[in-house]
């Protein structure tokens, strides 16, 4: 059940990344929609690993 949610998860990844370099050559609308939701999934996810990493660093100059 794990194996198909995460191929569930990649095959929305792999579309995703389909419509940014299809919404970049001047796709229909939709194609757009699509690309501005899976970069702002990215910014997100991105952003999130920034303040988890921040946490760790601001623990380890603690420590020292």
């Amino acid at each position: 059940m794990i194996v198909l949610a995460l191929l569930g998860i990649l095959a929305l990844v792999v579309t995703g990344c389909v419509c940014v370099v299809w919404a970049e050559r001047g796709g229909p609308r939709w194609v757009r929609v699509v690309a501005s939701v899976t970069l702002a999934v990215g910014d997100v996810v991105r952003g999130s690993g920034k303040n988890r990493s921040r946490g760790l660093n601001r623990d380890s100059s603690n420590n020292g």
